[in-house]
């Protein structure tokens, strides 16, 4: 799970993230989004990658990124859920909540 969060805390991985919420996109294509390197941005989807959010596919000479929704997703639920909330979380006491 420190990995997810370590990808999510750079503004750059979460665009990243948010461009592929629409579909796979090309290394090149993302890059061209971006304001920096090539090699910075390489940087970005290893970090990506190592934490399980995206899927790398070779096409030809590209590199196709898929966003992987599920890791994140359950990323982001243990993380609540360690904190006590979700679904599964009992009602707060409303002499406590105030």
């Amino acid at each position: 799970m420190s990995q997810v969060f370590r990808a999510l805390s750079d503004p750059t991985r979460r665009r990243v993230l948010q461009l592929l919420r629409q579909g796979p996109m090309s290394a090149g294509d993302l890059s061209d989004r971006f304001d920096v390197s090539r090699p910075t941005m390489s940087a970005h989807f290893a970090v990506l990658k190592e934490a399980d959010l995206v899927h790398a596919e070779k096409s030809g000479k590209s590199v196709i990124y898929h966003l992987k929704l599920s890791v994140l997703e359950e990323a982001l639920l243990g993380f609540v859920h360690s904190f006590g909330l979700g679904e599964d979380a009992p009602e707060p006491n409303k002499e406590t909540a105030k």
